[in-house]
């Protein structure tokens, strides 16, 4: 039986409404004893943070507490709550869904998905990820301070996504409005069909960057090494360099936004042409 809000809430020391370790992370904040038996491996960090160890805890534990159960730790504090994940070691879908306004830190790398369909929060996985970091992010922010693996940020609607060091291919496919931000150098096909946001690249871009643009704009630091179909290098105008160089502070990075190339669409592929037939 699903349980309403209200409902968990007045049962939030029932065995049936929070798995066994999640509780033992809740009881203390409550004042209450919710476990008994074994020792959990979860331990309150300091009044304000909740730690999760990976190495015993389950990543369907962990995203369950973090879509449901800090609801209802939030509603019952004065303070904000600060996730942090210990021993990751790549797993995969480590955050995934999170749709409330905390602050979580990754300690380690993480695998596939991580942060993915992010909404409010702020993550930060303090090492390497792979791919699909951010994935359809919708607000909040996403950091990564090593690399990570193919279609950073891709389908993203809102939000900022900063890659403090390298990317691979793809980064930004197809993404809808979110800010993306990479430190070092991004892979080929970046941008691809990307239809609104911007896409900043600190160090140089793969071949094929911007492949099929819509209203996405690039900024490229470093050198361009092919730009793909219907994308163009433009002038940067006074209003890019305003809007790049608060995008770039919010980043943390302190690079002069004048440095910076724009790259946009050409438009020529808006409505079907036969003469531009081989290019769609």
């Amino acid at each position: 039986m699903k349980l309403s809000y209200s409902e968990r809430l007045s049962r939030i020391a029932d065995v049936t409404v929070i798995p066994t370790r999640i509780r033992s992370v809740i009881g203390p904040l409550f004042g209450k004893t919710l476990l008994s038996g074994s020792q959990s491996h979860m331990d309150i960090g300091t009044a304000q943070r909740l730690q999760f160890d990976l190495e015993h805890t389950t990543i369907r534990e962990l995203n369950q507490f973090l879509h449901h159960d800090l609801r209802l730790l939030a509603r019952q504090r004065d303070s904000d709550l600060n996730i942090e994940i210990t021993n990751p070691k790549g797993q995969h879908n480590i955050a995934v869904g999170v749709d409330f306004p905390v602050n979580i830190d990754i300690l380690g790398d993480a695998g596939y998905f991580v942060a993915g369909m992010n909404q409010q929060a702020h993550v930060i996985v303090h090492g390497n990820a792979g791919w699909s970091v951010a994935e359809n992010i919708m607000s909040g922010s996403v950091r990564v301070k090593g690399c990570a693996s193919e279609c950073v940020g891709a389908s993203g609607h809102g939000g900022l996504v900063v890659v403090q060091g390298d990317v691979s291919s793809r980064c930004g496919i197809s993404m809808k409005g979110c800010d993306i931000v990479v430190g070092g150098d991004c892979g080929h096909m970046s941008a691809f069909m990307a239809q609104a946001g911007r896409l900043v690249v600190c160090g140089d871009a793969g071949t094929n960057l911007g492949d099929s643009l819509y209203e996405a704009v690039i900024y490229v630091r470093g050198k361009i090494h092919s730009l793909g179909t219907d994308a163009r290098q433009e002038t940067m105008s006074a209003q890019d360099i305003q809007e790049l160089g608060t995008l770039l502070e919010q980043a943390g990075f302190n690079y002069a936004p004048q440095e910076f190339k724009r790259v946009a669409s050409a438009k020529t592929l808006y409505h079907w042409h036969v003469d531009a037939g081989a290019h769609y």
